[in-house]
């Protein structure tokens, strides 16, 4: 699935829009990392510049300036180096393929960039890019070298951050659909998963039933690290080492998600590794997903980010008092936070592009509303480590989480990830369909 080259162009034009007049922004694609000797990472663009521009390739900048005219500065064609590293779009397929107005090889770049900048007012960039801020410098110096010669240096700089990140916050329909089928690969490998867990398997050998499901269905690889977490692991919120046995009587916290056009699933779901949950696993199991259903209910347009939260936090600490694993008022407990030794995060973040994706929370201190098009997760949990001497022997070493990504809209929340099971029930019956 491919974004067409007009979005990118709209978006460019909005963004200079909501942008001082006379404003170039530079922004950068990034490098290859190298992984150890002779080795590197596969490549993946900076959301912000793949969100303006869709070139994936790594060491392009892009210029963009008037009202959304764009200039790609890319690695050229190299017959030599595409025969070891593989195709190159160069400057022909930035203007063909991706509907850049000019560009040019990457040797050209300090000539394009002192073009671009001279006479402008200001240049645009994301402040946290260090490396890019010190180049910035470096062009602005240069051009003001020439001020007797008639050039005009740039008086200003803006942080592209916080316009570009509400750009992103709302997606558009093109952008919903990938997220959407990014789900449902997710959601088919989790049903592997649960379909496929056996007592005495390692960790990793049930991640690589995720990494199969997701590649065979178009998901090159992972949106994050996957976590295959088993027994008491799962207390661990971001458990990568997934290299454990699996016992008979753990429960299995997987969160995992496939990337797909760079758009980001984000899927937790937690399962008996025999395909049925003891009475503990199953009381602490229903009160998380009790909470996941009371926060549901506040995802809705015109609502506070923060109510889903509320809500999960005032299930969950009921269900803690209830089960004796927390004392007193429940009101008072939430107060102070008593909660925090079993639920230590929030109920959710925005996805997208990235899978704890930009956007600012809160607005003049003011928890945001919701509105149509935005995507977040909701994902409460309860995690009771394996040394808290404090609660009944039963309940230690359990960690649970349920996690789904969930789009705004006006007629109330959608479930990306619709279709995979959640209620106990329904978890044991999936299960049981393989044994």
């Amino acid at each position: 699935m491919k974004i067409d080259t007009q979005t990118y162009q709209a978006r460019r034009e909005r963004l200079m829009q909501s942008l001082p007049e006379n404003s170039v922004v530079v922004l950068r694609t990034g490098e290859l990392a190298t992984r150890n000797n002779d080795c590197e990472y596969e490549f993946r663009p900076h959301s912000s510049f793949f969100y303006l521009t869709g070139f994936p390739e790594p060491s392009a900048y892009a210029l963009i300036h008037g009202q959304g005219e764009l200039t790609l500065v890319t690695l050229p064609k190299d017959p030599e180096r595409e025969q070891w590293d593989g195709f190159r779009f160069g400057s022909a397929g930035a203007i063909t393929d991706f509907g850049a107005n000019d560009a040019a090889a990457l040797a050209e770049l300090d000539n394009v960039a002192f073009a671009a900048l001279d006479g402008a007012a200001q240049v645009v960039y994301l402040f946290n890019d260090n490396g890019l801020r010190e180049t910035i410098a470096g062009w602005r110096e240069a051009i003001a070298a020439k001020a007797r010669m008639g050039a005009t240096a740039p008086t200003s700089y803006l942080d592209l951050s916080p316009v570009v990140s509400e750009m992103r916050l709302r997606k558009d329909s093109e952008e919903i659909a990938i997220m959407e089928a990014a789900a449902q690969i997710s959601v088919e490998a989790h049903k592997q998963a649960m379909r496929s867990v056996r007592p005495g398997m390692k960790e990793y050998q049930l991640e690589a039933e995720l990494n199969y499901v997701f590649m065979t269905s178009g998901a090159r690889q992972p949106a994050y690290n996957n976590i295959v977490a088993s027994g008491s692991n799962a207390c661990v919120l971001h458990y990568i080492k997934n290299d454990e046995e699996i016992e008979d009587g753990d429960l299995i916290l997987i969160d995992a998600g496939a990337e797909l056009g760079c758009y980001a699933a984000d899927i937790t779901r937690t399962f008996p590794a025999n395909g049925k949950f003891s009475v503990p696993q199953a009381a602490l199991y229903q009160v998380v997903l009790d909470a996941y259903h009371a926060g549901m209910k506040e995802l809705t347009v015109g609502t506070p980010y923060e109510a889903c939260h509320h809500a999960a936090v005032q299930t969950l600490t009921q269900g803690l008092v209830d089960h004796g694993l927390l004392t007193g008022d429940v009101d008072l407990l939430i107060e102070s936070k008593a909660y925090r030794d079993f639920y230590m995060h929030n109920t959710g973040h925005w996805l997208g592009l990235d899978v704890h994706d930009c956007g600012a929370y809160k607005i003049a201190g003011e928890s945001r509303l919701l509105e149509e098009g935005m995507v977040l997760t909701i994902e409460p949990g309860l995690y009771v480590s394996a040394d808290n001497e404090s609660v009944d022997e039963k309940w230690r070493g359990i960690g649970i989480r349920i996690e789904d990504d969930v789009l705004i809209r006006a007629d109330g929340p959608y479930v990306l990830t619709h279709g995979l099971a959640k209620e106990i029930a329904d978890i044991e019956a999936l299960m049981a369909e393989s044994r």
